[in-house]
């Protein structure tokens, strides 16, 4: 049995600690990279969040913009750590595979009552294609926002073409990470995947939900089943060993030999009518 796995607790270890403080660094320096980059149109102050506690400094356009260069440091770390520690490691799940889009198409129906799942690995179709997508956005964003961070830094002559180009994707890609963020938090209310809240926040799924959807996965933890044959020659005991026949000697031999020979009488004995052979006349 893999040490992930806790049969008493019902808890199968899905996440390592370091995989879920690179997941939450991303999601709330995310978070902070969404509302500070709206702060810095003139809205808060429209809206009156500058009205709420400790949002003062969302009406001003420079502590928006300093707020914005902190979260985006952490945000591009935690990215940068995750491409290098994992590819380090060689997890490769996340990748998509060929015939996601079919599968995932398929779950959708499932969750409508068309159809029924197929086995899952460690991580469902649509999830290896939202990392995809969420992956590509977030280079983009980095990307772009590094040219105008530049250009606002140090070279506020750049080239207009360039900034414009990375003003545009940083904006159209801004918004696509607002889309993602929101569908990631709709997956997480379907039903089927409530039980995988519990892993965000601490590792672990229950066994029995990860055995009965993801048993792709648990079949990688716990060791294969024993073959039948195996199974039946550890079932039958071990022959015992016969006892150690005597050793056959000459005087051996001749006692057993003289046992088997008919038994002569003395010389002089008489004997019985019974010991006479059949037929033999009487004097």
């Amino acid at each position: 049995m893999s040490q992930d796995i806790r049969e008493a607790e019902n808890r199968v270890f899905r996440h390592s600690g370091l995989e879920m403080a690179e997941h939450w660094a991303i999601a709330l320096s995310g978070l902070v990279l969404l509302m500070s980059g709206m702060f810095e149109l003139p809205m808060a102050a429209r809206y009156r969040i500058t009205a709420l506690p400790g949002f003062a400094w969302s009406g001003d356009f420079i502590a928006s913009l300093y707020v914005h260069y902190a979260a985006s440091l952490v945000f591009a770390a935690a990215a940068c750590f995750h491409l290098v520690y994992h590819g380090l490691r060689g997890d490769l799940g996340l990748l998509p595979k060929q015939g996601d889009v079919r599968a995932s198409i398929a779950v959708i129906k499932t969750f409508f009552g068309k159809g029924k799942e197929p086995p899952f690995g460690k991580y469902l179709p649509e999830q290896r294609l939202a990392y995809l997508g969420m992956a590509v956005t977030i280079a983009v964003l980095i990307l772009s926002g590094l040219v105008k961070t530049y250009k606002n830094v140090f070279a506020p002559d750049l080239d207009y073409t360039l900034v414009l180009w990375a003003t545009w994707l940083h904006n159209a890609f801004f918004v696509l990470f607002i889309l993602a963020f929101v569908a990631h938090i709709g997956a997480l209310l379907l039903r089927p995947n409530w039980p995988m809240i519990r892993g965000i926040f601490t590792g672990t799924v229950r066994l029995d939900y990860a055995r009965h959807r993801h048993p792709l996965w648990i079949a990688t933890l716990e060791p294969p089943p024993a073959p039948p044959e195996a199974a039946a020659e550890r079932a039958v005991p071990a022959p015992v060993p016969p006892e150690a026949a005597p050793e056959t000697t000459p005087e051996t031999v001749a006692a057993e030999t003289e046992a088997d020979l008919p038994q002569t009488p003395p010389e002089g004995e008489a004997t019985s009518p019974a010991d006479e052979p059949d037929g033999a006349a009487r004097t």
